[in-house]
């Protein structure tokens, strides 16, 4: 009689770990930036976390069940961390059918289309994000200010971020210096509780990285790429800085604000759109962290983050051939024909 197997896509590897507790993992990481979120933008942000999440989990069971037909997955938790990380990504105020838009771009285009988990090229997440930020410039750069809930309802004005307000300053005629700029830029205990303007999950700086701290204890990413990527941010932006400190910022700023922390911990560390050997882990988080001092230094946009994740999410393939896992059952130093 023959035996029938169903082979997935690798690694395979035996542990007590699963796609589904991994995803849940991810998503108690990302509770204390759902929290700041909420108390520095209101009820604006309830509302585009529900929506984000209620139109992942929508989107990926209508295909699923209608195009695909294959077996629902919408419980394993995949979804969901989708839907949280891309209402991270974008303004408290975009309207509600720009995110289902983002949603069906996410889970339609960048994942499913690819064969659903494990087989995507590119992260779901930022592949709408920036597919959002072409299409609606204006509305994916109009930042709310924070308002803490604390002080009532929340203020219906927006302003531009810590890096549009350098962008821009650095970039008018004449340019202005940082020591100009300083004033309209915010302090550092600013950006370390949330209190800047923003996407909704990369305003907090200490929120982010209790989630990241929680996701190493528990060892669903480890710290080659955050590490490699956040170290070289600092190193080259260092360089750049003691050149010339009144054209450049410090590596403090550049770490702190925009999307550098979200996508160090949540976005670039994604196991599938990311290498598999730790040498390739750190190959890809410098590429990442050199790619974004690049953007945000001599770039159009302010902001490099993503444009950085999904450059390297294509030369991931290439990254894993030369770095290759080691064989089970062969000693180090023997050569495979």
């Amino acid at each position: 009689m023959m035996n029938m197997f169903t082979v997935s896509g690798s690694p395979h590897i035996h542990a007590s770990e699963s796609s589904k507790k991994i995803m849940y993992g991810v998503v108690i990481a990302m509770v204390p930036a759902m929290l700041v979120s909420v108390y520095f933008f209101g009820l604006d942000a309830l509302r585009v976390l529900l929506l984000s999440v209620v139109a992942c989990l929508f989107f990926e069971w209508l295909i699923q069940k209608y195009l695909i037909k294959g077996q629902l997955t919408i419980n394993d938790g995949s979804a969901l961390v989708t839907g949280i990380l891309l209402a991270f990504n974008v303004p408290s105020n975009l309207p509600g059918w720009m995110i289902i838009v983002g949603a069906l771009v996410a889970i339609g285009m960048a994942k499913m289309s690819f064969g659903g988990l494990g087989k995507n090229v590119f992260n779901p997440v930022l592949v709408a994000r920036v597919f959002l930020l072409i299409s609606f410039p204006v509305q994916m750069t109009s930042w709310p200010k924070p308002s803490p809930i604390t002080k009532g309802f929340v203020d219906a004005s927006t302003g531009a971020t810590p890096l549009g307000i350098l962008k821009e300053g650095l970039g008018a005629d004449p340019p202005k210096t940082i020591s100009e700029l300083a004033p309209k830029l915010p302090g550092y205990m600013q950006t370390f509780t949330g209190d800047v303007g923003g996407s909704m999950g990369e305003v907090s700086a200490i929120a982010l990285i209790l989630g990241g701290l929680y996701m190493l204890y528990k060892k669903i990413i480890t710290w080659e790429i955050p590490v490699s990527m956040l170290l070289t941010v600092a190193v080259f932006s260092g360089i750049f800085w003691g050149i010339n400190p009144e054209q450049y910022a410090d590596p403090l700023f550049h770490l702190l604000t925009g999307g550098m922390l979200l996508g160090a911990i949540f976005m670039a560390t994604d196991m599938v759109t990311s290498p598999m050997t730790s040498g390739g882990q750190l190959v890809f988080g410098t590429g990442v962290g050199l790619l974004t001092i690049l953007i945000r230094i001599w770039g159009a946009y302010p902001e490099g983050v993503s444009f950085a994740i999904l450059l390297m999410n294509a030369v991931v393939p290439l990254i894993n051939r030369g770095f290759k896992p080691r064989r089970f059952g062969i000693k180090p130093g023997v050569e495979i024909a």
